[in-house]
């Protein structure tokens, strides 16, 4: 008998990346909830020692999200992800490591457990030795876990792309990629918690071997769909529907791999190139700072249940990015408008809602609940954005480059998130040693306000960018 209704089995894959990405967010928070309360007491850090690590982490993951695309492509969907996934596990369990390796290196002795590694350290006296040992330790482990992390996106755009139309590609994208707000979500909840009655190795342990776990269920789940036998012929013509209407058109279905140099050429790269360089650093500044700043700011620490709900709370409101995914099928299916006119129309109503951001610091001495809740809001602007503008690869290029061009933007984010990490780091401990005034503000809120006010208009402009560049949409044809 033949299947008349159609199977579901490409929201089993959407699932899938959204717990890759959860594991992925989880991973690379670990640092940022345990830098200031727990690892810079034993090895001295300052907020510009944490900023070099952060903006380091950020241009490997940018150098190796260049890289990851051609690896995803060249070794496709499965293979890539499995790859990508294993290795940055074994990088967030490796940070747990840097103490005993600190104490190795500084006193010879190696074989002590973590909290030998704790004692031997404090009794020695040469402090610029203790940071510039730790700090390059957790550097090395940050760079593998950038290496594996870059992997994430480019392989799951490229799985989104294998098991959902165009016209689709938002909305799943934006519930995979909610993965990283459940992570983050999760994090403050749990992170701490590990951390302060098991120590904060055990945090990277516990939380890097859940990628073992998700590696598992990839192996025996995903398969491509025309070769997965979960996948009855009415899904698979729904997954392929613009195969179809290419054919019908007369334009050809190329799956030949599209070169760097090739990639460069089109105006659709430069826009989403820029798109990605003006945004990314916004998102990694709000995920890897906000810890720090309500301890620094509000004297709330993320090791307290005041800290950990707060930033519980501000993660929960970016739940709303959801909603990012459903607005341009809305304006595709209900307004008529091409893919790329619809996305472009929903990018640009997301990116008002950052400008929000200019409020943090003014409204801030009401209470500290005021600046969460406009970072929540903030956070899923962007991640709505980030939904779209991932998306809106699949609107122009062919399904065989789709992970080289996710790697070039990623590159691009991930430069640009390098410059916002490292400059908050040297401006946060400038404004605080010099208490210089700024609009109002003196000391390190002078500072937290020039950067809020620089993620507050950061999208306009790549919109505006991106807009000029690519004003309608056009096919790439190899």
């Amino acid at each position: 008998m033949n299947q008349t209704k159609q199977s579901k089995y490409r929201w089993t894959i959407c699932s899938l990346l959204f717990f890759a990405t959860t594991i992925n967010y989880l991973d690379r928070q670990v640092l940022s909830l345990t830098w200031k309360d727990f690892i810079s007491p034993e090895f001295h850090w300052t907020n510009n020692d944490y900023g070099n690590i952060t903006a380091l982490f950020s241009i490997f993951y940018a150098v190796s999200m260049l890289l990851a695309g051609r690896f995803v492509d060249w070794m496709d969907t499965k293979k890539g992800f499995l790859w990508a996934i294993g290795i940055w596990s074994v990088g967030a369990v490796l940070h747990a490591f840097c103490g005993i390796a600190t104490s190795g290196i500084i006193t010879g002795n190696w074989f002590v457990g973590f909290e030998g590694a704790k004692h031997a350290i404090e009794q020695v006296n040469d402090v610029a030795l203790i940071i510039n040992v730790s700090v390059t330790l957790f550097i090395f482990a940050r760079f593998v876990l950038a290496v594996g992390e870059a992997g994430n996106f480019p392989a799951a755009i490229k799985a989104t792309a294998e098991y959902f139309p165009k016209k689709d590609r938002a909305l799943a994208t934006s519930i995979f990629n909610a993965g990283a707000t459940i992570g983050a979500l999760a994090a403050p909840i749990t992170i701490p918690v590990i951390a302060k009655y098991y120590g904060w190795e055990m945090s990277f342990i516990i939380i890097g071997a859940l990628g073992f776990v998700w590696m598992g269920f990839w192996v025996f789940y995903y398969k491509k769909p025309e070769h997965n036998p979960k996948v009855n012929a009415q899904e698979l013509a729904y997954i392929n529907q613009d195969d179809k209407i290419e054919e019908v058109v007369g334009e050809p279905l190329v799956q030949e791999k599209m070169s760097f140099a090739k990639a460069f050429s089109y105006k659709q790269t430069w826009a989403f190139v820029f798109g990605k360089f003006m945004t990314d650093g916004v998102w990694w500044f709000y995920l890897f700072w906000m810890p720090a700043y309500l301890s620094e700011v509000y004297n709330i620490k993320s090791s307290d249940t005041e800290g950990q709900l707060a930033i519980f709370i501000l993660y929960a409101i970016t739940l709303l990015s959801i909603f990012g995914g459903w607005l341009p099928t809305f304006f595709v299916d209900k307004k008529k408008m091409n893919p790329y006119e619809g996305r472009m129309r929903a990018m640009l109503i997301f990116a008002f809602f950052p400008l929000l951001a200019l409020l943090t610091q003014p409204l801030g001495h009401i209470s500290y609940w005021i600046p969460v809740i406009i970072i929540g809001i903030a956070g899923a602007a962007h991640q709505s954005w980030s939904a779209n503008i991932f998306s809106t690869i699949g609107d122009s290029f062919p399904k065989s480059a789709i992970a080289t061009i996710t790697g070039i933007g990623g590159l691009a984010g991930g430069i640009g998130a390098t410059i916002i990490n490292k400059s908050s780091g040297l401006l946060f401990d400038y404004s605080a040693q010099t208490q210089m005034k700024f609009m109002g503000f003196q000391g390190i809120e002078a500072g937290y306000f020039i950067i809020f006010s620089f993620c507050a208009i950061a999208y306009l402009i790549a919109w505006a960018v991106m807009k000029a560049l690519v004003p309608k949409m056009a096919v790439i044809k190899l």
